[in-house]
């Protein structure tokens, strides 16, 4: 016989086990991850709101109607309730309802790339706010962050000034991979030759970390980078401690840096090529590569004038006449519409 207070003990056991949770999905300390988590325990909430009184009701039932209970109420021949079927189907639709229109309203108010139009709940964005830009780069397997308008670019670490609207434009090397900090906002996905974007707002100083929250590859475990929100002042005191480091991103470097490697230290880059986020999203880092952009151009007007040699002439006269308003049947016979 297991005495009481050992039974007590094994039940609040798994409790205990909860004291090291991180509950910075629900806390976060940045407005749009905080919008975020509001979403989440709102429908969790409306969720509940069925299923307890589905669990409750179901244990109620199996003890009332136990084999052993010979005085339950017995109707063998019942079959129907209007009433019960309204709330069983009415209950679950409303929540629908209700989940459905709040999710949507929060899908459009917390659009990634949607300019922040608030600091926080009770700040307006001031219309002299200045976002600052943050090009992220996922690579095997570390981030790379470029900051265009400080001429900087890390390894591994990220940093922000409070209160400040950060605009995130995002891309990868190789694979797809996840950019995700919990205290700043939801996870965004990083894919080679293309540009994502997310908005964002820090609104305490924090220290924490970031990391790609899609699998990778082998060092995928490891692809996670510090992350810290700071004062303004600090934020330029950073700033000026990376340009006094020195180092250079060039292409040659870039090229160095891109090679796989896992668990990179911090990296500090003093100056950074003014186009290396557009080589980087356009895949030609290389010498002797030719950009995304402009080999897409160069397709494109190569099939134009394919088609247009390969048209007939008679055609070509009847859309361009078509485009003008009216339909040539012949040279001297026209139709005006």
């Amino acid at each position: 016989m297991i005495p009481s207070t050992l039974r007590r003990g094994l039940v609040l056991a798994p409790l205990a086990a909860l004291a090291g949770c991180n509950t910075v999905v629900l806390n976060p300390s940045g407005d749009i991850a905080a919008q975020q988590a509001h979403l989440i325990v709102i429908s969790t909430l409306l969720m509940l709101l069925i299923i307890i009184p589905v669990i409750a009701l179901t244990l109620w039932y199996a003890h009332k109607y136990r084999a052993s209970n010979t005085e339950a109420e017995y109707l063998p021949d019942w079959d129907h309730s209007t009433k019960l079927e309204l709330v069983i189907w009415g209950a679950p639709l409303l929540i629908i309802i209700v989940l459905g229109l709040i999710t949507w309203i929060y899908t459009h108010k917390l659009d990634p790339y949607r300019p922040l139009d608030r600091l926080d709940a009770n700040r307006p964005l001031p219309a002299s706010a200045k976002p600052l830009v943050v090009q992220a780069v996922a690579m095997d397997w570390k981030w790379l962050f470029i900051y265009p308008e400080q001429g900087i670019a890390t390894v591994n670490e990220l940093v922000v000034p409070v209160d400040v609207p950060v605009r995130f434009k995002i891309s990868a090397t190789s694979v797809m991979n996840a950019f995700y900090v919990p205290e700043l906002a939801g996870m965004i996905y990083a894919m080679p030759g293309m540009e994502t974007s997310l908005n964002a707002v820090q609104n305490k100083p924090i220290k924490s970390v970031g990391f790609s929250a899609n699998y990778s590859g082998a060092g995928y475990s490891d692809m996670r980078f510090s992350y810290r929100g700071v004062a303004q002042g600090d934020f330029d005191g950073w700033v000026k401690s990376v340009k006094d480091g020195g180092g250079n991103l060039n292409r040659a470097s870039y090229l160095t840096l891109e090679k796989p490697s896992i668990k990179d230290p911090v990296r500090h880059y003093a100056s950074v090529d003014n186009d290396m986020f557009y080589r980087v999203l356009n895949r030609c880092v290389a010498d002797g590569v030719v950009c995304m952009d402009k080999m897409m151009m160069d397709d494109e007007r190569k099939a134009r004038e394919m088609a247009m040699r390969s048209m007939p002439q008679r055609a070509a006269a009847t859309r361009l006449a078509q485009a003008n308003g009216e339909v040539c049947t012949t040279p001297n016979n026209s139709v005006k519409k």
